[in-house]
């Protein structure tokens, strides 16, 4: 029934969105970029693509890092107009999108701070899609309670501060617990209001979602081995979405990666992630796995799911097309097809 109604509100901004997805790489067109010899050649290749004349301006000799930077530009201009022509749950879906941005540009400019670098050089490197206005006044704060008063209090991150207050000095460690405490708040948020939405958008944020919260409590567990972090605390920021819920005990307990790969696989999805005979590390796998859902998603009709599935498959072309431009910068040919495509 819902979909009867779906385009009096959503129905251009779902047409342009499919318009956007139709215009990502394919698998051949990346062939013709793996063949190029100089970044120059790159360029050109990407012109006869949806880029266009996207560097144009751009001086010779290219860089890698400039075409990183000209092509996210690129999305962030299309997912702000997208965002300027939404209503209503739709406006808000796509703020819940930038909640995640947000979350790293604050963790990135306080441990800026506490290392005494220089704030214009962190807010050069801040997600343009997390910005918000009292963003730069971040850098004066020396304590949680001071950063939530005088700063976030206003943001739409206060709420997942809650849990946070409590935390003691903002040394890098607990800056960390504290990213992923918000984190945690802000998946576990966002989950509860895509349940809200119609179906299919419902039914295809579970799956993204649920995969995000697996995502989070596997690189957590890997990432705290070794370190000083305790079994409740790992507790704590375990988001509780996904398919190893029911091992975060256990994964709260892990002391070694063997130990970890055991407790996986234990979920069919991931029983390959570890110690695959491919090239692939573990990061490479979530993101194909990520890459296969968010295409599963575009098989659906009626659904503002669709934007979530397009801002991550476009952040992916982004890095293909980065690490390709780094292979042919450093003349690593032999490199250069461990890229993921999935269109």
């Amino acid at each position: 029934m819902e979909g009867l109604f779906f385009n009096i509100e959503n129905g251009y901004i779902e047409a342009l969105v499919r318009g956007y997805r139709s215009g990502l790489l394919t698998s051949s067109q990346y062939i013709n970029l793996t063949q190029c010899d100089t970044l120059e050649d790159l360029k050109l290749q990407l012109s006869s693509t949806d880029y266009g004349n996207f560097m144009a301006n751009v001086p010779s000799p290219l860089s890698t890092s400039t075409i990183q930077r000209k092509a996210s530009d690129k999305l962030y201009d299309e997912f702000n107009y997208i965002r300027s022509q939404s209503t209503d749950s739709l406006a808000k879906f796509m703020d819940y999108i930038t909640y995640g941005y947000m979350i790293d540009n604050v963790a990135l400019m306080i441990t800026g701070t506490i290392h005494e670098r220089d704030r214009s050089e962190i807010l050069d490197r801040c997600h343009p899609l997390g910005w918000f206005d009292t963003l730069p006044t971040l850098s004066v704060a020396t304590d949680i309670e001071s950063l939530y008063q005088t700063v976030l209090i206003d943001t739409p991150l206060a709420p997942y501060f809650y849990d946070c207050l409590s935390a003691e000095d903002l040394d890098d460690l607990n800056i960390e617990i504290i990213r992923n405490k918000l984190y945690k708040a802000y998946l576990e948020d966002f989950y509860k209001f895509s349940q809200t939405l119609p179906s299919p958008a419902n039914e295809v944020m579970d799956r993204l979602l649920q995969f995000e919260g697996d995502k989070r409590a596997i690189n957590i567990t890997l990432n705290s081995i070794g370190t000083e972090l305790t079994p409740e605390v790992k507790l704590e920021i375990f988001p509780q979405l996904g398919s190893l819920i029911p091992f975060h005990l256990e994964l709260s307990r892990v002391e070694d990666s063997e130990t970890l790969k055991g407790i996986v696989s234990n979920v069919g999805t991931y029983k390959d992630f570890f110690g695959s005979d491919d090239d692939k590390n573990l990061e490479d796998h979530f993101y194909q796995h990520e890459m296969n859902l968010c295409r599963d998603a575009f098989t659906q009709q009626f659904t503002i799911s669709t934007i979530w599935s397009w801002v991550k498959s476009k952040e992916q072309e982004v890095r293909n097309i980065t690490w390709i431009a780094e292979c042919i910068a450093q003349n690593q040919k032999e490199r250069i097809n461990n890229y993921i495509s999935v269109y």
